[in-house]
C-alpha cells in the first residue's frame, strides 16, 4: 500500500515538473520583446510613414 501510494505521489510530482503549460515569464518575454521592436520600429519609421500619408492625403484631396 505505501509503494502505491509513493508511486501516485512520484507520478503526480513528474507530471507536474513536465508540464510546459503556464510558462508565464516566457510569454511575459516574448510579449515585452514585440512591444520593444514595434516602438523601436515606429521610431524610426513614425516620420517616413507620416509624410506618405500626408503626401497621400493631398493627393486625393487635390491640394
Amino acid at each position: 500500500m505505501i509503494r502505491t501510494i509513493w508511486g501516485r505521489l512520484r507520478a503526480s510530482l513528474t507530471n507536474t515538473i513536465d508540464d510546459d503549460r503556464g510558462d508565464v515569464p516566457g510569454w511575459v518575454l516574448v510579449t515585452l520583446m514585440t512591444a520593444g521592436l514595434v516602438v523601436a520600429i515606429w521610431s524610426l519609421a513614425g516620420p517616413a510613414l507620416a509624410d506618405l500619408f500626408e503626401q497621400a492625403l493631398s493627393r486625393v484631396s487635390g491640394l
